[in-house]
């Protein structure tokens, strides 16, 4: 959705994503959201009357929202689904980023981790929950390519952490080596933990299919 589509509500929620990203929770003020998303300022008490502590945890929900939605467009841009090429798409969001604008912004997710996990309960559990938001699309496209169940929910585990400490170590260095680098080291491993032919019809609870 273009940001002009957006209500001011979302906007502002939006414009708060937007900003933790680039400057972190402690940076980035109620007037700051209220500017940047073309919003009245006395809106931000009628739609958040929690405070800043509840627009950040709104922000940080949209966030992980966004990012588990996204896993069925990376798929869906695949010629050849497999896990290192789904890995391979949530690594080129942000090393395309990276190229074409500059090393600015990270994962708000992990910026108000760092920020509010010790001091702000909400907070810490908006976090928790926003990764999970992103961990189980993630886990549940590994099943579809036919990566077990039982290992699929710690491979995205691995694919999301692997990609934080990156996308952290690609912001220090300016440069997207460690990117490119997790997504090289990774996908052989990805690709091995697969035990059926990706593309092929799965029905839960039905037999697989047995060779002649």
């Amino acid at each position: 959705m273009a940001v002009s589509e957006r209500g001011p509500r979302e906007r502002m929620v939006f414009s708060a994503a937007q900003l933790i990203r680039r400057e972190g929770v402690a940076a980035t003020g109620m007037r700051e959201v209220a500017a940047h998303a073309g919003a009245p300022r006395g809106s931000l008490q009628h739609y958040f009357p929690g405070g800043k502590e509840q627009l950040v945890n709104e922000a940080v929900g949209w966030a992980g929202r966004y990012a588990g939605d996204r896993v069925a467009r990376f798929l869906a841009a695949l010629s050849e689904p497999t896990p290192a090429a789904l890995f391979a798409e949530m690594v080129r969001q942000w090393t395309d980023e990276y190229e074409a604008a500059g090393f600015a912004g990270g994962c708000p997710v992990a910026a108000a981790t760092v920020d509010c996990a010790q001091s702000t309960v909400s907070t810490r559990e908006a976090t928790a929950a926003a990764f999970a938001a992103w961990t189980a699309p993630v886990a549940r496209a590994l099943t579809d390519l036919g990566v077990p169940e039982e290992r699929a929910g710690a491979l995205a585990t691995l694919m999301i952490s692997a990609l934080e400490g990156a996308i952290l170590i690609a912001r220090a260095e300016r440069d997207v080596r460690a990117l490119t680098t997790v997504a090289h080291e990774l996908g052989p491993l990805l690709d091995a933990a697969v035990v059926e032919c990706p593309g092929q019809a799965r029905t839960r609870g039905a037999e697989p299919d047995r060779p002649a």
